[in-house]
């Protein structure tokens, strides 16, 4: 990691930590590990959950719901300050290194993953679920989504929200959003991404590391 990134790892509920507005006066790293589980939906999402548990948390950023909980997702947070070396006022293109990051800590414990450098690919579900589209600096496995990022951006800078899939479970994003009909819908979605299946602390340490 190159030096003037700062680390952190926040503690409280997923709800807590989307609510907060951390500083975007440098470059910052927020490691979450999580406890509890929640649907974590999109800023202007419509479609929510039909089921009582787990909780819904509304995140500030855009795009699909993602599944978050111990063993589900990495959740990592990155917050750019606007005239860094790294912005780009483009947001189409502005995510571009940060999948490149991705892809070489992936590489480093043998994962071979491509960056999405293309438009946005919308599908039938993408406005329901994250994994169910991609974005441009999205990270792909076998053209099958793995990380997903969204961003908000105010006058400070930006803050990247990723999650890296550990595992995917096509099955109960269906349950939980009551889709119809079920069987047809989890088979389009079991195509679109893949579980990484890999230990999300050193799968953190990896990223860390490869941070420009």
């Amino acid at each position: 990691m190159s030096p003037g990134w700062v680390v952190e790892r926040p503690v409280g509920s997923i709800a807590e930590r989307h609510r907060s507005e951390p500083s975007l006066d440098d470059r910052r790293v927020l490691v979450h590990e999580v406890e509890d589980v929640a649907v974590v939906v999109g800023s202007g999402q419509r479609v929510m959950p039909v089921l009582e548990e787990p909780s819904v948390v509304r995140r500030r950023s855009g795009g699909g719901a993602v599944l978050v909980g111990p063993g589900e997702v990495l959740w990592i947070d990155i917050l750019l300050p606007r005239g860094d070396p790294l912005w780009n006022d483009d947001v189409s293109r502005s995510v571009g290194w940060l999948g490149g990051a991705w892809c070489a800590a992936l590489a480093e414990i043998n994962v071979e993953a491509t960056v999405h450098h293309g438009p946005m690919v919308v599908t039938r579900w993408s406005e329901v679920v994250c994994f169910a589209g991609i974005g441009p600096g999205e990270v792909l496995v076998g053209g099958r989504k793995v990380v997903g990022i969204s961003q908000r951006r105010n006058r400070g800078g930006a803050r990247f929200q990723c999650a890296a899939l550990l595992r995917w479970r096509p099955g109960e994003m269906v349950r939980l959003f009551g889709l119809q009909p079920e069987e047809a819908v989890s088979a389009d979605l079991q195509g679109v991404a893949v579980g990484l299946g890999v230990d999300a602390g050193e799968l953190a340490e990896a990223l860390l590391g490869q941070l420009p």
